[in-house]
């Protein structure tokens, strides 16, 4: 068992808890991946309704670098009008169990009185 995930004297870029922060860093990207997770298959303007508060061009960025990343599958269709979907990729949800520890860490402490004093 490792001592910590940042020892001393390496770079947190240089670590496995810095690249795991690289591939979901920004403000939207697990919100992508948490709807993902949740519908399966998505199409653009279904995952922009979803989010709400993220723009056309940011979304798109932020997919076609989780693509990139090998999170996401972008699947098109040669038809008119285009049609593209959106899907996890095997990697993408192997980062899941991750998210559902956010969420109970968040669900376990959003109410402690440390909370309540802000």
């Amino acid at each position: 068992m490792r001592e910590t995930c940042v020892p001393t004297g390496v770079a947190l870029k240089d670590t496995g808890f810095g690249y795991t922060l690289s591939l979901v860093n920004g403000k939207y990207k697990m919100v992508i991946l948490y709807w993902l997770s949740e519908n399966k298959v998505m199409r653009h303007n279904e995952l922009k309704r979803s989010i709400g508060t993220i723009s056309f061009k940011t979304l798109s960025v932020m997919l076609k670098e989780l693509e990139e990343d090998g999170l996401v599958i972008r699947q098109e269709y040669p038809q008119i009008p285009p049609k593209v979907e959106y899907s996890l990729s095997e990697r993408g949800q192997s980062l899941m169990p991750l998210l559902n520890m956010m969420c109970d860490w968040g669900e376990a402490n959003m109410f402690t009185p440390e909370h309540i004093k802000r």
